[in-house]
């Protein structure tokens, strides 16, 4: 019987530094010190009780630090990731639909620690909304997974193209088209196009930028910005223009909707210099005047063991 391989990509450990590079500390709450040091122990431990179960399986497998990974991912049979929702996102940049990707949230925010600290430190942690397993219950789905009692989703991802040029990033969750300078005014205009379909009437519009989401990122800023959530497993993409400042848009219907799997939306970036934000800030690309960029949903699909509930 052949062996599979596994990566095990791993968030780092010293994403909640206690001390500057001086050798100062940041903080001088003793409570917030402690409650960093726990989190970095707390992630440490499920990071060696993750590689000690991988030890007892029949297996081969690589673990990796997120922040070390630069090159696709091929030649696995599954990606663990150990972390939250970020270290998923990052590893989905580097993935095709031939891999699938099982997510481990190494420390799922405690209520009543959020309550104890709140006041002074914001106590929250990736929620895991994409994770199908914590330390509790890892052994039981990586045997499902590697004994195929369990399958992946196939979770929509977004296409990029600037000037008919395809970025090889695809993004899980959402991306932002902006200026880089938040105080800065986006000039832009779209339309949505399908197939053997009449164009949606063109919007020209004065903003803070255009967000595009996934079914996967609705719940993320989309949510927060009035947006509305979306069956994990829908092949549409929401958009919804970002404090538009144009006369009559504020509450028009054109500067929020979606973009049906079978459609594009078609952008002209009208300001000197501009940036398309993949999953967050630290993915960009730059665009300039009269770039022209086009988004759909033909991006290869990330396959993904989510949690049971995220099915129902």
């Amino acid at each position: 019987m052949v062996r599979k391989r596994l990566l095990l990509l791993l968030k780092p450990l010293d994403v909640y530094p206690v001390r500057r590079s001086n050798g100062l500390s940041r903080f001088t709450n003793p409570r917030i010190i402690h409650h960093l040091d726990n989190r970095r122990k707390v992630h440490k431990d499920a990071i060696d009780f993750c590689q000690r179960i991988l030890r007892q399986k029949s297996v081969d497998w690589e673990p990796v630090f997120r922040n070390n990974l630069t090159k696709s991912i091929h030649d696995v049979d599954l990606v663990v990731t150990v972390g939250g929702d970020g270290t998923l996102l990052q590893a989905s940049h580097f993935m095709d639909d031939s891999v699938p990707v099982l997510g481990v949230n190494s420390d799922p925010t405690q209520i009543e620690e959020v309550g104890e600290i709140g006041s002074e430190f914001n106590a929250t942690r990736s929620t895991g909304y994409l994770c199908a397993a914590t330390i509790r219950n890892f052994e039981q789905v990586l045997d499902d997974v590697l004994e195929d009692r369990a399958f992946p989703s196939k979770l929509t991802r977004i296409s990029i193209c600037i000037n008919s040029q395809r970025l090889s990033t695809y993004a899980l969750n959402d991306i932002l088209i902006a200026h880089p300078c938040p105080a800065a005014v986006s000039r832009l205009s779209f339309k949505i196009r399908g197939d053997r379909q009449p164009c949606s009437p063109l919007v020209n519009c004065r903003s803070s930028g255009l967000r595009v989401c996934t079914a996967a990122g609705s719940t993320a800023a989309m949510i927060s910005a009035g947006g509305f959530a979306m069956p994990i497993l829908s092949q549409d993409l929401q958009y919804m223009v970002r404090e538009p400042i144009s006369p009559g848009m504020r509450n028009s219907s054109l500067t929020h909707g979606l973009i049906k799997y079978n459609q594009y939306m078609d952008t002209t970036w009208f300001s000197e210099e501009g940036r398309i934000y993949i999953d967050g800030s630290h993915v960009f690309h730059a665009i300039q005047d009269e770039d022209s960029i086009e988004v759909s949903s033909k991006a290869p699909v990330l396959q993904v063991f989510l949690p049971d509930h995220l099915l129902l």
